[in-house]
């Protein structure tokens, strides 16, 4: 249905083209009077003002009156000729109007739009940014929360993180369907980039929208007797517990070495020697925040003070990674056992079950024969005396019996949920911890196992959920060998990613909570 606005649009133009007509045929008939005025003139012999019987100057004069001179001429053509060049000069602007016309009439105008490249890259670009955007929101976040004085003002800030993130996963969910061939037509995948390209504005924009307030609560510009001593003390704290914890982290790696096999603790190899150097780069920020404060150099003690706390949250990570290992395999361990039993009577429910139409009696049997063989492998492995590693042996569980599972065993389906969760957690940390070498692969793929492990999730949607993530890590270390770890700087706690082949140099001040026009905003990085 058409608009009354785009309806309107073709009566206003045509009462302009009417009206440049209507000047053309005044002009063109002062032209035509002036052309005859002199012809009939001579016709009438002659008669001036003042009548025939009113004598003249003088022969001369009366010479010049018996014919028409060429001045009577020049301003009739004159006038015919500004017509003319004024009609065409209408007529051109009219026509070109109408070729530039988005209305019935005139044909469309033509929006350059970018090639589909060159949005594909944009989308991938800020897909990481956003990605980046939200991740330091939160770690910035979980400072001001621990020292609120208003809980209801720092809900604001934690409900407009939950909003982003809300947004950035639907903008990771188009992505992983666009990847997925979804949709096929041209025009339509320009679209779902254009979507994501939204989708990831918007986060940004959500995040902006509260850095200013978010900045009055922390008060770091207040010095050290108001928010930025507070936070300095908040920040210490954490440092000292986090130092404490270091040494006990490293005693339970050498125990998950000890009693387990070692691609039990693969994934948590090196964290211990990560965070101490994190912890090594915050002892010198904070130093240098206490000093700047002091001095009352207040904007650089807040980037000081951001700086401390991204390296303080990323040792975080680290040493929170070896301890939830720990709890993990502590608990595969002892799931096992019940795991084979709920596997044993999975497979025992459907080899005594009757055929369906969805699955042949010759693929059921086959699927009860393979179950039956990788139970057997567990359950060797388990007796054999030599140390294993209790998650994989349940995902073993779980792959072997998921295709013959009815629902009789609910020890299944848990196993799979652990399983999941210790691969996103672990996947989860290291594009945390890693953010300058991760690009958009990595990324997607562990948006989407976080998606499917929202509950209610099925048996299928956890195993999908597990494999995603561990592919996932597996990219992301691919990203990372391939771009090398970037040295520690104010600005790499909160760098975006590697974008499409590339590291983009640590440059700017600390990121810290907020958007693309908000995050960069504390002070300036360089010098000591």
């Amino acid at each position: 249905m058409t608009s009354s606005l785009i309806r309107g649009r073709p009566r206003r133009g045509s009462s302009h083209i009417r009206a440049r007509v209507a000047h053309a045929l005044v002009g063109g008939l002062v032209g035509v009077a002036w052309l005859v005025l002199p012809v009939v003139t001579v016709l009438g012999g002659g008669a001036v003002a003042g009548g025939a019987d009113r004598p003249v100057a003088g022969a001369a004069a009366q010479g010049e009156g018996e014919g028409t001179s060429d001045f009577d001429l020049v301003l009739p053509v004159l006038a015919v000729v500004t017509a003319a060049v004024v009609g065409g000069y209408g007529f051109w602007r009219r026509r070109r109007r109408a070729r530039g016309r988005t209305t019935p009439g005139g044909a469309p105008v033509e929006v350059a739009e970018p090639p589909a490249g060159e949005l594909d890259e944009r989308a991938r670009a800020l897909l990481v940014e956003a990605d980046d955007w939200v991740r330091v929101s939160a770690e910035e976040l979980g400072f001001v929360e621990e020292k609120a004085e208003d809980a209801e003002l720092v809900e604001t800030f934690a409900r407009a993180l939950r909003e982003a993130r809300a947004e950035l996963a639907v903008a990771f969910r188009m992505r992983w369907q666009y990847e997925d061939g979804v949709p096929a037509e041209g025009a339509a995948r320009r679209h779902a980039l254009a979507g994501i390209v939204g989708r990831c504005e918007e986060t940004g924009r959500l995040l902006d929208a509260r850095a200013a307030a978010f900045d009055q609560v922390r008060g770091l510009e207040e010095g050290l007797g108001g928010g930025l001593g507070q936070a300095l003390v908040v920040a210490e704290g954490r440092f000292r517990e986090l130092t404490g914890r270091t040494g006990g982290a490293d005693a339970t790696l050498r125990e998950l070495g000890e009693r387990y096999a070692p691609s039990a603790a693969s994934a948590v190899v090196g964290h211990v020697e990560q965070a101490k150097d994190r912890l090594v780069y915050a002892t010198t920020r904070l130093n240098q925040a206490r000093q700047a404060a002091d001095s009352g150099d207040h904007e650089r003690a807040a980037a000081r003070l951001r700086a401390a706390e991204g390296a303080i949250s990323q040792a975080a990570v680290f040493i929170d990674g070896v301890d939830r290992l720990a709890d993990v395999l502590a608990r595969a361990a002892t799931m096992v056992p019940p795991a084979l039993t709920g596997g044993e009577a999975e497979i025992a429910g459907a080899r005594g079950s009757p055929s369906s139409p969805s699955v042949p009696p010759g693929e059921l049997r086959a699927r009860v024969t393979h179950a039956d063989l990788a139970l057997a492998g567990v359950r060797e492995e388990l007796t054999s005396g030599r140390p294993y590693d209790p998650l994989e042996l349940l995902r073993r569980i779980v792959r072997a019996v998921s295709p013959v599972a009815a629902g009789r065993a609910g020890v299944i389906p848990a196993a799979a949920l652990l399983c999941a969760r210790a691969a996103v957690a672990d996947a989860d940390d290291v594009v945390a911890t890693h953010r300058a070498a991760v690009g958009t692969e990595p990324r997607t793929h562990l948006a989407e196992a976080h998606r499917l492990l929202t509950p209610p999730s099925p048996l299928a949607d956890l195993r999908s959920a597990d494999t995603l993530a561990q592919q996932a890590q597996a990219l992301a270390d691919q990203h990372i060998r391939l771009h090398g770890h970037p040295p520690l700087t104010d600005t790499t706690h909160g760098l975006t990613g590697a974008v499409l082949g590339g590291i983009q140099p640590p440059t700017g001040p600390p990121a810290s909570y907020g958007g693309p026009h908000t995050r960069n905003r504390r002070g300036d990085p360089t010098g000591t």
